[in-house]
């Protein structure tokens, strides 16, 4: 997963390298060198590395050239240069690494870096980050500088055409998100698939001739820098990219899910059904099975068997104990839209599997649709590893540094900060009750607000979030809520988020990929507060909602809020435990902080299951393309699509 050949990557974190320190001092040598030059004299010398890179040349050869080139093309469309800081980390993922820089360094600026000297080779650079709106901004922005060097840039969204998809994967560099690079990959399969021939369909792709639509939209996978590394290669390693196909009953089907959805009323907890809380699984009793069977069903149900509306009717129930609207899902324009659990987006185009989704538009009273089965398939983990060449860069990942390399075989490397951090942490605050844990929030938001500080305060999901705006504006404060309901407005509420005595409200959203920059007097005042609510999952994802204060050297404080009938807890714990505890949070609503011990074994406990799931997925997806294989078929499209 190199680069630069003939360099060896060591298991795990690594150090950064002395060789690389020196590198950087050689690249801002060269400042004064090619300031002299103008635009046309500066495309000359980019292209004057293109030509070495083709005749041959290894890219360390060209590397700290290459790098001056960029960090002086930045000067001139950015207005702003490489500190060492990011020229170490650019040639640390040059090498094949996976960088870990403080929020605030500057990571979107020293992927220039890499992304130049990986495009000189003419196959495609694609940089894969967490969302449309991180891809296009980046590529908006860092645009200029790579024309400058006489490279082209494109950028795919979800709303990308076909035809503008092709010429985006055709440019020297590509920015998009790594479901969108993962389904042009499937569909590509499909498409080689409906050629009758691998040899006719290659010998198609050839002709300057062929028809535009009969070409696939990527080239061969060549470079792929990830962007959020921990995120994309970890957290959604679990979720399966898939282009489905439509099944052939698909009128019984949906009278299934609606009647199964009004049946369930009728069915008693514990008498006609047990809920699993540790393994979040439903099933009927005995007296359950029997009350369905005396349940009218409608006459398009009359050949559906028994086992069938057994399983529809457990399925309908899950939805009810575990499913939550405004957390789990949105209702928008008629439609169940998925919340992402990790960034708090809408996962647009997503459904979930196995009759999941149906079940929950069923629910709500929508219109059914189709249940699908698999036309093709593909994990993160196989798609990243199908390029030739992998690196990344997040502020989080260094915890995480042997699973990255057991999996993808690149390494960690912890870059230092360009300005001392002066981030504060506060103590944390555990309460028995949700109620007292909400009321602690708001009267510490009251406090800050009157000290004239910003204070984002992050929250888990969507209801929560507007349960404590509701709260806030009772108690009078005038704030901003930023959600997966307020994605148009999202620039203008992250620009506004770092003025004085200003108050926001965010899901993950405010997690990933926003720099909010402090006004003077919110500096004064003491920068940035951000206050936890509530522990995620994954400690990665509260980490990065920290990073959004002190940044680059600025002012800073941050504290956890935890209270003990959390999700975390049931979820870390089991439900025994997680049961003792609401008790007793009920009897104390004030906890002492030693108690957030407890907190973080939970979410260690979650996060160690995560990846036994994640380990689990590569192990099967492997032994069934090697099945496929072996059998002569494409491991990436159903045999029978």
């Amino acid at each position: 997963m190199l680069l630069i050949p003939g360099l060896t990557p060591l298991s795990g974190k690594q150090p950064v390298k002395p060789a690389w320190k020196s590198a950087a001092q050689k690249v801002i040598r060269l400042e004064d060198q090619f300031r002299e030059l103008d635009a046309n004299q500066l495309r000359k010398e980019s292209l004057a590395l293109r030509y070495e890179v083709l005749s041959g040349e290894p890219i360390e050869e060209i590397l700290v050239r290459g790098f001056a080139l960029v960090r002086e093309a930045a000067r001139r469309c950015l207005g702003m240069q490489h500190y060492p800081v990011q020229l170490i980390g650019g040639i640390a993922m040059t090498h094949g690494s996976i960088v870990v820089m403080q929020t605030g360094e500057g990571k979107t600026l020293a992927a220039t870096l890499p992304l130049y000297l990986a495009a000189l080779s003419g196959k495609g650079a694609h940089l894969a980050t967490a969302n449309d709106y991180l891809a296009a901004r980046d590529a908006k922005l860092m645009g200029p500088l790579f024309e400058l060097l006489g490279l082209s840039v494109g950028v795919v969204e979800q709303s990308t055409e076909r035809a503008d998809r092709q010429r985006a994967y055709a440019a020297d560099i590509t920015y998009s998100t790594a479901k969108e690079t993962g389904f042009d990959f499937l569909r590509d399969r499909l498409l080689l698939r409906r050629n009758q021939e691998a040899a006719m369909a290659q010998a198609a792709f050839s002709s300057d001739s062929a028809d535009a639509a009969m070409l696939p939209v990527q080239r061969d996978l060549n470079f792929m820098l990830v962007d959020e590394a921990d995120s994309i290669l970890i957290d959604e390693a679990r979720t399966p990219l898939i282009i489905s196909s439509l099944p052939d009953d698909l009128e019984a089907r949906r009278a299934l899910y609606q009647w199964s959805a009004s049946a369930i009323e009728s069915l008693v907890p514990d008498k006609h059904f047990e809920f699993d809380k540790e393994t979040r699984a439903v099933n009927l009793t005995g007296a359950g099975r029997t009350a369905v069977r005396k349940m009218s069903t409608p006459a398009s149900l009359g050949q559906t068997p028994l086992v069938d509306i057994y399983d529809q009717i457990e399925l309908a129930l899950l939805v009810e104990e575990k499913f939550t609207r405004d957390r789990h899902y949105v209702i928008r324009d008629g439609e169940v839209v998925i919340v992402d659990e990790f960034t708090g987006r809408m996962a647009e185009g997503r459904k979930w599997r196995a009759g999941l989704h149906q079940a929950i538009e069923a629910r709500e009273g929508l219109d059914v649709t189709a249940e699908t089965a698999e036309a093709a398939r593909v994990t993160v983990q196989d798609l990243f590893l199908k390029y030739q060449s992998l690196c990344g860069m997040t502020g989080t990942v260094a915890s995480s540094a042997r699973e990255l390399y057991s999996i993808y075989e690149t390494t960690v490397v912890k870059i230092p900060t360009n300005k001392p951090p002066q981030r504060k942490q506060l103590d944390d605050q555990v309460f028995g009750t949700s109620e007292a844990r909400w009321q602690a929030i708001v009267e510490e938001v009251i406090e800050l607000h009157r000290q004239n500080r910003p204070v984002l305060v992050g929250t888990r999901s969507i209801d929560k979030s507007e349960l404590l705006s509701e709260m806030l504006h009772q108690a009078g404060i005038d704030h901003q809520v930023l959600n997966a309901r307020h994605l148009s407005r999202e620039a203008e509420i992250v620009a506004q988020a770092g003025q004085a005595g200003r108050v926001t409200v965010a899901t993950n959203m405010a997690g990933r990929g926003t720099d909010i920059k402090l006004s003077a007097a919110a500096l004064e005042a003491g920068g940035l507060h951000v206050i936890i609510s509530e522990l995620h999952e994954s400690a990665r994802i509260d980490r990065q909602l920290i990073g959004r204060c002190g940044r680059q050297g600025d002012p800073g404080s941050y504290r956890f809020y935890m209270a003990l009938d959390d999700d975390i807890l049931l979820s870390g714990l089991g439900p025994k435990m997680a049961d003792r505890l609401k008790a007793t949070g009920r009897r104390k609503p004030r906890q002492p902080a030693t108690v957030a011990r407890v907190f973080r074994q939970a979410q260690a406990k979650v996060e160690a299951k995560h990846f036994r799931g994640r380990k689990m997925l590569l192990i099967h997806e492997r032994n069934r393309q090697t099945a496929q294989r072996e059998l002569g078929q494409d491991p990436y499209v159903d045999t029978i699509s």
